[in-house]
């Protein structure tokens, strides 16, 4: 975020400052120079370019052949980014779709695609060999709560074949009146049977199921204007029924369940389900993705990767990077496993979304530099 615009946003009434922050999604600032040799990774990785020039890309999802694609909503597509030559790198960007309303989460199932707009969540055949949407949406759920402060909208299918749908709230601090604010609702496959999964959840913008279990795991971004430190930012598996506590009670991060200075009471916050990994407030953890592949060393299987798009509402900058949660003791742990987007106070990349290629590497999208990393290891 530019100077002007974070000097705005510190002096600025509620409502001007979410309005700032909802423009900056569709017309973000000029991104600095790119400073890849600055990213940090363990021995034996390697991270470089994959796709370029795409335009502020979202969210990630690999097709049944093993193309990755990526949805860039501010202009209203989703790109499949082809590496036919196996060279690490795209050969281009072919447009699956267009036209479509902030299209942001991605999901396949049975070979077709889905795509979450702003207000709606379609389907589209999908072509593999020509890397192209072969007909017009098929609207499977319509008419989403409209965008507001939060307009992402994100979908996974679980085991069980359902479609699971997070949409955020409306914004920073307030009592929704539609229930499906706040929360991840889930559907049958064909759109119908809606049922709240879990509620409470201010902004639950990724989602991932755990292989091999009925796990369903979400980030969720806390509220802002209470302080550098308050309240933590958490990652958890989200326990089906479960209320998590927004508007009215928050986490701190040590550990600590405190009622909302505006909106809550001590008498609200008892059956808040406590989230599984609490982490730095305004860190904004984004998309995330538990490692399936085996190119990388056998104790990364099983673990969670989480990007960290960064701080806007904070003092000193933090976030900027990818984490690692592992699941080697009865407490999540996490750890860096690459930072180097912020510098000082210098943050020059927006990690958005992660995504395990068919060969086992890990793709990373950056909206603000409007790329795709590849993460690949090779042992020291």
């Amino acid at each position: 975020m530019s100077p002007r615009r974070a000097a705005l946003l510190a002096g600025a009434p509620l409502l001007v400052a979410l309005v700032l922050l909802a423009c900056s999604a569709f017309n973000p600032t000029p991104a600095p120079p790119s400073d890849q040799a600055s990213l940090r990774l363990p021995p034996g990785f390697v991270i470089a370019l994959f796709a370029r020039n795409l335009g502020p890309a979202r969210f990630l999802a690999v097709d049944p052949r093993g193309t990755l694609l990526v949805s860039v909503p501010r202009t209203g597509r989703v790109l499949a980014l082809p590496d036919d030559d196996g060279d690490g790198r795209a050969d281009r960007a072919i447009t699956v779709v267009e036209g479509l309303d902030l299209p942001h989460g991605l999901a396949f199932r049975e070979g077709v695609l889905y795509v979450a707009e702003a207000g709606r969540v379609v389907r589209l055949p999908y072509d593999a060999a020509t890397r192209r949407a072969t007909g017009p949406p098929v609207v499977v759920v319509a008419d989403l709560p409209p965008r507001g402060a939060h307009w992402t909208r994100t979908i996974a299918f679980g085991p069980d074949g359902r479609l699971y749908v997070a949409v955020g709230s409306s914004c920073d601090n307030c009592e929704e009146t539609d229930p499906r604010r706040a929360a991840i609702t889930r559907y049958e496959a064909d759109g119908t049977g809606e049922v709240r999964h879990a509620t409470g959840l201010r902004n639950a913008v990724g989602l991932a199921f755990r292989p091999g279990t009925d796990e369903l795991w979400a980030t969720v971004n806390g509220r802002d204007f209470l302080g550098d430190e308050h309240p933590a930012e958490y990652l958890t598996r989200v326990e089906p029924g479960g209320f998590y506590g927004w508007p009215y009670c928050h986490w701190d991060l040590d550990g600590r369940l405190t009622p909302d200075p505006d909106l809550g009471s001590p008498a609200r916050c008892p059956r808040v389900a406590r989230p599984s990994l609490l982490y730095q407030a305004h860190a904004a953890p984004l998309g995330l993705a538990f490692y399936t592949g085996h190119q990388f060393p056998p104790e990364y299987q099983g673990n969670l990767f989480v990007a960290l798009h960064g701080s806007w509402n904070r003092s000193t900058p933090t976030g900027h990077a990818l984490i690692r949660v592992r699941f080697d003791g009865e407490t999540p742990r996490v750890e860096d496993f690459v930072s180097g987007w912020l510098s000082g106070r210098r943050e020059w990349g927006w990690p958005v979304d992660v995504a395990v290629g068919v060969d086992g590497s890990l793709y990373v999208s950056d909206d603000r530099q409007g790329v795709v990393y590849r993460i690949t290891y090779h042992a020291p």
